[in-house]
């Protein structure tokens, strides 16, 4: 799993942008994918898989300091 940070969520349309700890490429999440609710500036952890348009975060949750 990768580690990163909510960039970008919009709760009423259900998809935002992580951004990977180990890239600066921003990846699409949609709320499909999500396991916990995310809110921007969370850390989280996911898997990714190729969608349409590219990368796609799937399995998102939070990680617990």
């Amino acid at each position: 799993m990768q580690e990163g940070k909510v960039k970008f969520f919009n709760t009423e349309k259900g998809y935002g942008f992580i951004t990977p700890s180990n890239s600066s490429q921003d990846i699409f999440v949609h709320a499909n994918g999500l396991i916990d609710e995310i809110r921007e500036n969370d850390m989280v952890q996911f898997d990714t898989e190729e969608g349409r348009k590219g990368l796609n975060a799937i399995n998102v949750e939070l990680i617990n300091d």
